[in-house]
């Protein structure tokens, strides 16, 4: 994986089967135009943040669930052709034609990975989240990023990836910026953490916690600011 698209949505919560078949109605072109994979995950544990969070993000109502979803393509050139076949493909537009979320609240960017650690494979549960990071800081936040990874699959992560912003537009209700009050010289960092099980993630994080090597007396980033949330997958395709 070279490239990776994001997503941030609200979704009524009585939408939820609507909504997972929408996705894999949607997978089934993307994939036909160079998608390799696609992930749609359903909120499960997502906390209120005192500066920022995901409900913010995306202005979730009382009655609505955050949804994280990425896709993975061979590079950003694959992206911006599978995304022009699809939006002019007359599939998509029936599909598109019904949404059973409000898709002017939807963020979404493109991301290089700066970090992919593990092996990449069906999920059992997600961690997502969202980051500013001034781009002076981009080398040692990979830096920590990247021992941080190592200490996450050693006690039992499948796979982390931390993507830097490549392509995260502006957006007139809702954005990627936004979401992690961004300032003109922060990039957004898109990442996720896949678990084998809900229960290996809980009980890793206690021990991740714990661990001495995950402090870091510098922290290249304000972590005020750091959206964070707990996901349950139901489209991997």
């Amino acid at each position: 994986m070279a490239y990776v698209q994001g997503f941030v949505a609200a979704v009524p919560a009585a939408n939820k089967e609507a909504y997972r078949q929408h996705a894999a109605d949607a997978a089934a072109l993307f994939k036909e135009f160079g998608v390799t994979r696609m992930v749609e995950a359903w909120g499960d544990d997502v906390p209120d943040g005192q500066v920022t969070d995901f409900k913010g993000a995306v202005k979730a109502e009382p009655h609505e669930v955050i949804v994280f979803a990425w896709h993975e393509y061979p590079d950003k050139s694959a992206a911006e052709a599978a995304f022009e076949n699809v939006t002019r493909d007359p599939r998509m537009q029936e599909i598109g034609a019904n949404m059973p979320f409000d898709a002017q609240r939807m963020i979404y960017g493109g991301f290089i990975p700066i970090i992919e650690a593990g092996a990449s494979g069906r999920a059992g549960y997600i961690d997502g989240s969202l980051l500013a990071v001034p781009e002076a800081n981009k080398d040692a936040y990979r830096d920590l990023t990247t021992l941080q990874a190592a200490i996450l699959i050693e006690h039992g992560a499948n796979r982390v990836v931390d993507g830097w912003g490549e392509d995260v537009p502006d957006g007139k209700i809702t954005d990627f910026k936004a979401a992690v009050k961004a300032t003109s010289d922060e990039t957004v960092v898109f990442s996720w953490i896949e678990w084998p099980s809900k229960t290996v993630r809980d009980q890793a994080w206690r021990k991740v916690f714990a661990d001495p090597r995950m402090h870091s007396p510098n922290t290249p980033y304000d972590t005020k600011r750091w959206v964070h949330g707990g996901f349950a997958p139901i489209l991997d395709a």
